[in-house]
């Protein structure tokens, strides 16, 4: 295994994994590798860097990417791979760290189906589904919609606890109402509770969340198709991420209606 910051893998080479020093000494000396890093600069540093995976990639290995990046960087990552005889699929999750730890997240998955089969016995380690979208860049383009739809989710209840406290109504109210309503979802049940108690501890930072929608508007330009009320909720994000002196869960885009 190979970490940008070496401590992170104290505990995992304690659990008896082998740390190595670069990305290309895990490629040379893997059938399937697997990277997820915060954005696409960083993936392009750890796949094209002189010590990258794409100088020790082997053929006949696959890589797997999770980072959420573009889907035109999938599709470069993916002919990279095949100039080299190797497989690539794009593979970026959803399921935060909460997910992660009980090995039940889920996976959209861009790539050929028999590749995925393949290596699916080492993406169940981590995950419970795993949904073939399509070619290279379909398991991203889904992943920014899928994004782009909590990050509206959450900026939605935050403006909705936001009214209703402000005409001095407990926000709790409108909780238990939304829980008893077709308005309720996993997520809101989730985040509602920690916006109440302006408990922001990230589990997925508000920085990739804001990245995210930033790739999701980029591609929406490439592509002709409008997203008005995503591009609205970025400027929100952007503003309480602009005021963050720490990092900070998502959730905390309540704090453009808390601070004002």
């Amino acid at each position: 295994v190979w970490n940008r910051t070496p401590a992170r893998t104290d505990e995992i080479a304690r659990a008896g994994a082998r740390v190595v020093a670069t990305p290309r000494e895990v490629a040379s000396s893997s059938d399937v590798i697997m990277t997820i890093v915060s954005d696409p600069p960083a993936v392009e540093s750890i796949l094209w860097g002189a010590d990258g995976v794409l100088a020790g990639l082997a053929p006949g290995s696959t890589l797997i990417d999770s980072s959420t990046v573009s889907p035109p960087l999938a599709r470069r990552a993916a002919a990279a791979c095949t100039e080299r005889g190797a497989d690539y699929l794009d593979a970026p999750v959803t399921g935060g760290t909460w997910g992660a730890e009980k090995g039940e997240l889920v996976f959209m998955v861009g790539g050929k189906p028999e590749v995925l089969a393949r290596v699916q016995p080492v993406l169940a380690a981590m995950g419970k589904k795993f949904f073939p979208l399509g070619g290279p860049g379909a398991g991203q383009t889904v992943k920014l919609a899928m994004n782009a739809l909590l990050a509206l989710q959450v900026n939605a209840l935050a403006e909705a606890l936001a009214l209703v406290m402000g005409a001095g109504i407990a926000g709790e109210k409108l909780v238990e109402v939304m829980q008893s309503s077709m308005a309720r979802s996993p997520l809101l049940d989730l985040k509602a509770p920690l916006i109440l108690a302006k408990n922001f501890a990230p589990s997925f930072p508000l920085r990739l969340m804001h990245k995210d929608l930033g790739l999701a508007i980029d591609l929406a330009n490439q592509l002709g198709v409008p997203l008005p009320s995503t591009a609205t909720a970025r400027e929100v994000y952007n503003a309480v991420r602009g005021k963050a002196t720490e990092d900070v869960d998502y959730a905390a885009v309540a704090r453009f209606w808390m601070e004002r």
